[in-house]
């Protein structure tokens, strides 16, 4: 049975400095990670045997609220076996939490630090509350790309400065691009396959950086995820993350932040 890096997806605070990291691996385990951008500072959050849907989930514009969907298959629990829940950040304990029973729509988006916007879909059943945070029954997501995954992750893409191109997008694979500072610019392929290969999940994305002006590219067909964070470019790759100081012209060359490979599961308490 072959083994594979560690997959991971970042959620960045759009108003702080800070963001979560949500490591999967082995595939029925999956923790939070808070990384302070400052001064790329990392620390484990909480562990969750099971499986977190990282493109229906959000974090808050201050970064202090994590929502997310989650599923472990216990059909007889409470939840049935899948919810959605608000935490407080970098932690999963649920302070909000509404069971769903199945893997149709679930997540959502935050509209403000205290508002969120839920993939509803089907329908949950609300099992705890919390007055920290309230659900924004006037926000409708501007697209509407189905029920599950690209309804909460492409309406989050876009809200945080990514232009789908309609035009070049193909079936399987959507493109998206972000302008970067010194005429570079991002681009993810959001690729969506029954089939995707070893190593991969049905939804997966690869990334490319241009420079059109002097021609450069740099090609990450096994960048997982990557985005702007001020004026450089992070990216996951192989359980890592690395970032890329943006210059106007010249050899770029990437520096390791962090690797998240030898992280193991853990009982963490959530203090609260």
């Amino acid at each position: 049975m072959p083994s594979f890096p560690p997959r991971l997806h970042v959620l960045l605070a759009k108003h702080a400095e800070t963001g979560i990291i949500l490591r999967r691996g082995p595939s029925k385990s999956i923790c939070t990670i808070a990384w302070n951008r400052r001064q790329d500072i990392f620390s484990v959050g909480q562990w969750l045997r099971g499986r977190i849907y990282e493109r229906r989930s959000d974090l808050s514009p201050d970064g202090k609220y994590l929502i997310y969907f989650a599923m472990n298959g216990h059909a007889r629990s409470e939840t049935g076996g899948s919810w959605t829940a608000i935490s407080r950040a970098p932690y999963l304990k649920a302070i909000v939490l509404l069971g769903k029973g199945d893997c149709w729509h679930g997540g959502g988006l935050f509209t403000g630090p205290r508002t969120y916007w839920l993939n509803d879909g089907y329908g949950h059943r609300v099992l705890s509350q919390c007055s920290e945070v309230r659900r924004d029954l006037e926000h409708r997501p501007a697209g509407n790309y189905g029920g599950e995954c690209p309804h909460v992750y492409y309406n989050r893409l876009q809200r945080d400065g990514w232009t789908l191109r309609a035009e070049v997008s193909t079936r399987g694979c959507d493109v998206f691009e972000k302008s970067l500072p010194n005429g570079w610019l991002l681009r993810k392929f959001a690729h969506a396959q029954v089939h995707p290969g070893p190593g991969k999940s049905c939804y997966w994305d690869a990334h490319e950086l241009e420079h059109p002006l002097s021609g450069q590219r740099i090609e990450g067909p096994s960048w997982e995820w990557a985005d702007l964070d001020s004026r450089r470019v992070v990216y996951t790759e192989g359980g890592c993350l690395y970032e890329i100081k943006l210059v106007s012209r010249g050899a770029l060359t990437k520096t390791l932040l962090a690797d998240f490979g030898p992280l193991r599961f853990e009982a963490i308490r959530a203090p609260y």
